[in-house]
């Protein structure tokens, strides 16, 4: 019988993303940037998981200033942060909504001054953290749950 597993090796430093709720492995990806930045990332999908029946696991040997915290928030604020340093879990961070966010969603309405000004920042700002609402800080246009970027 052949096991079904993946085996990836560890970190020395860095950390590794937990939680990713399964297939978002690749937008976290794309969004942090990390295609720019000169460093090992192994990307695991749909790994089984006891809590979500799957998930996706990022493991990335950088130090974790390079991440911009609020998006990957923003992104998915169920992740776990895992810290790494000499191949060892040194600090275990949750994530929370950011109160607002810049340039990483832009606003849909075309009447928005963000249409018309193009060196103007795109912010939005958390309305309802409940239902986790965000809306433009000039229009109060809604963000309406897909991350798109112009």
């Amino acid at each position: 019988m052949v096991e079904n597993t993946l085996r990836v090796g560890s970190i020395s430093e860095g950390f590794v993303l937990d939680h990713i709720q399964a297939g978002k492995s690749m937008d976290i990806y794309k969004y942090l940037n990390l295609d720019k930045l000169d460093c090992c990332v192994a990307i695991i999908k749909n790994a089984k998981s006891n809590k979500m029946g799957k998930k996706d696991i990022m493991k990335i040997e950088c130090p974790i200033d390079f991440m911009d915290l609020d998006v990957l928030a923003f992104l998915d604020h169920n992740i776990t942060i895992n810290i790494i340093k000499d191949q060892k879990i040194v600090e275990k961070k949750a994530l929370h909504l950011p109160k607002q966010i810049r340039n990483v969603i832009h606003c849909r309405n075309p009447r928005c001054i963000t249409s018309i000004e193009q060196g103007l920042e795109h912010v939005f700002i958390l309305t309802d953290e409940e239902k986790e609402i965000y809306r433009c800080k000039y229009c109060e246009e809604k963000y309406n749950g897909r991350h798109s970027r112009k």
